[in-house]
């Protein structure tokens, strides 16, 4: 199956972050709880301008009822009944009251204003308390249900890698592959954390404000109104420019993050050529990238802001109109006034935030859309499902017309390959670069599936065993050694971290690694380094053939095992190989015919076809192309030797 390169376009998976959001459900109780929370700092805030209200209101008419109570008495009786009408009518009371009821009322506002004081002033400090332990709890239980999607998302992601097949590395870069299981995660984690909870509470906000104000004034609401479809249609657009920006820039990002992990990876060579100033203009040159596009981004929001910005000052100021206007024809009071301004602070408040969430919606989509195409993508090499279980091997090893292209397109590697192994035998494989025999020895495990043709162990065809029953009574000794961060002894015991000290110490004797091990103060406890920097070459080799012989496999490949080490070291591995090969399949790629002389089956290669085959002596008989080798080889070898004499 085709795949297509992570780093090649932009994601348009557009239910991508509601399959991100799905992996809350794992956890239903912990992700209800701050929504839950959210609700009740929000029934909380929401209480806070009735109490203003109130607090207003209070001071109005005890004021008021202090200055009018003295004067009711000097109003001439004689045009009491013509004065009293209006004056109910301006305090906003029934005009049928007589002056009785009048002045009990005013004497009830005064004397209640300072413990109406007192109960407002008490009821906000509750409810700023209640809000901000709410809004606590809320914050924590998001950040925690954050963390923990966040979790699953990255370890999903590093187990899917793990099964990726080779060819899928192949086409894919480390550094992109690490954003996305680093940035891109982290992006949607705060969606999750902190825009989803800020999106559901500005919601929560705007309905809970548009029910009170409607109830309290809806002449004035209707005025508020028009803003909100008017702020959501420019959002609506800015999130649908956005999206492929915030996409574009994670894609920057990824090119960016490759060339530093390539440099550091190779910084011994960039030193030995001196490439720095070149490396520098390179990385130069895609972190400008990275900049001129969050440019853009940031040129999108920078009009943003400021347009709904004008959008919710233009509804403000139309509210003060016509509010004021109500004040002047005494149908609105002063306290009913300011609770409807902070309401509709509360309510421009949430639609200026749209502005942020937005921003983090756009990105987690775009991340999103990034991390499922990884967890999304097919492996070229995986289980049937009626895979078995591989029962332990003799090593008959038997490679049927097998033709392998790499992505299965191109010009092919191996073509029409036959040959067979009997159980027990040495086969080596010979022949220039790019000849094919790394590519057979990495169809042995199942790295890659064969294009046409198929592979035989003991009778079973690879394609119907599982993968790991198959992989596991293997050894392998790659060309290129990798040694993890940790001790000695944990890169030797890496396939398994149970062995004892005894045994490993026995693969290290066997590899010729044992003597050079106990020579380091720390012994097999010795730090390796990042990728076994503190070690030369010929003792990352020998650690690395340790590590596959203490598997103890049926099937023994070494590729070119013994490329890192000197003629001598090379005569002690050797030995120690010969010995351990025995009773085993093995496959073993030499540059130097003299490693080999002894194999069971020698298989001479060139452009993906097998030249040549048989035994040392049948090869030099039979094979003009393996005696020119050896011949080469041999005259090679005796300069070295006449060089080394001393003089």
């Amino acid at each position: 199956m085709r795949q297509r390169n992570p780093g090649s376009q932009a994601p348009v998976s557009r239910g991508a972050l509601g399959r991100a959001l799905r992996y809350l459900s794992r956890y239903r109780r912990e992700a209800a709880l701050p929504y839950l929370f959210l609700i009740i700092a929000t029934l909380s805030q929401l209480a806070v301008p009735r109490m203003v209200r109130n607090i207003i209101d209070a001071v109005t008419q005890g004021v008021l009822a202090q200055n009018l109570l003295p004067r009711l008495a000097e109003i001439p009786s004689a045009i009491l009944p013509q004065a009293l009408p209006r004056l109910l009518e301006t305090l906003g009371l029934p005009r049928d009251w007589s002056l009785e009821q009048l002045t009990a009322k005013l004497t009830a506002d005064q004397v209640n204003a300072p413990q109406a004081l007192l109960t407002a002033g008490i009821a906000i400090v509750i409810f700023a308390a209640l809000r901000g332990v709410f809004a606590f709890l809320q914050a924590y239980w998001a950040e925690r249900n954050s963390q923990t999607v966040a979790f699953d998302l990255r370890n999903d992601l590093f187990a899917k890698i793990q099964r990726l097949s080779f060819s899928y590395h192949d086409r894919n870069q480390t550094g992109q592959l690490m954003v996305r299981a680093t940035d891109d995660v982290e992006k949607v984690r705060l969606f999750i954390g902190q825009g989803l909870l800020q999106l559901v509470g500005a919601l929560v906000l705007i309905v809970g404000v548009l029910l009170i104000l409607f109830t309290t004034n809806s002449r004035l609401a209707l005025v508020a109104l028009p803003i909100l479809p008017v702020a959501f249609v420019v959002f609506l657009i800015f999130g649908m420019i956005s999206q492929p920006l915030f996409a574009k820039v994670q894609m920057k990002l990824s090119a960016l993050n490759t060339i530093l992990q390539e440099n550091l990876a190779g910084i011994k060579v960039v030193k030995a050529f001196t490439r720095e100033a070149q490396e520098q203009a390179r990385f130069r040159r895609a972190a400008d990238a990275l900049m001129t596009q969050q440019i853009e981004v940031s040129r999108l929001f920078s009009f943003l802001f400021p347009f709904v910005f004008l959008i919710a000052n233009l509804g403000q100021a139309a509210v003060l109109y016509f509010g004021g206007r109500q004040i002047v024809g005494g149908t609105l009071s002063l306290g009913e006034w300011q609770e409807f301004s902070l309401y509709l602070i509360y309510l421009f408040f949430p639609v200026a935030q749209f502005g942020f969430i937005i921003t983090q919606l756009g990105q987690a989509s775009a991340s999103a859309a990034r991390i499922f195409e990884i967890l999304d993508a097919q492996s070229d090499v995986t289980d049937r499902p009626d895979a078995i279980e591989l029962p332990p091997v003799e090593g008959h090893v038997r490679f049927d017309n097998v033709t392998f292209r790499y992505f299965n397109s191109g010009e092919p590697v191996l073509k029409d390959v036959n040959f067979e192994v009997l159980p027990g035998q040495t086969v080596a494989l010979l022949g220039a670069t790019g000849s094919g025999k790394t590519t057979i020895i990495n169809l042995l495990p199942r790295f890659y599936d064969p294009s046409q043709g198929s592979i035989l162990i003991d009778g079973y065809d690879l394609r119907s065993l599982k993968i790991s029953s198959l992989r596991s009574q293997i050894g392998i000794v790659l060309q290129e050694t990798t040694l993890f961060a940790g001790t000695i002894r944990e890169n030797i015991a890496f396939g398994r971290p149970n062995a004892t000290q005894e045994e490993i110490e026995a693969a290290a004797k066997a590899a010729a690694a044992h003597d050079f091990i106990t020579s380091f103060p720390l012994g097999y406890d010795t730090p390796v380094g990042e990728r076994g920097a503190t070690l030369s070459g010929g003792q990352k080799q020998r650690i690395a053939i340790a590590r596959a012989l203490l598997l103890d496999p049926h099937i023994l490949i070494l590729d070119d095992s013994t490329s890192s080490v000197d003629l001598a070291t090379e005569a002690q591995i050797q030995q120690a190989l010969d010995r351990l090969m025995r009773g085993r399949t093995s496959f073993v790629i030499a540059q130097r015919i003299s490693t080999v002389m002894n194999a069971d089956l020698i298989l001479v290669l060139e452009k993906g076809r097998i030249v040549a085959q048989g035994t040392h002596c049948e090869l030099l008989e039979e094979s003009p192309i393996y005696a020119e080798i050896y011949n080469s080889q041999l005259m090679g070898d005796a300069a070295l030797e006449r060089e080394a004499l001393p003089e």
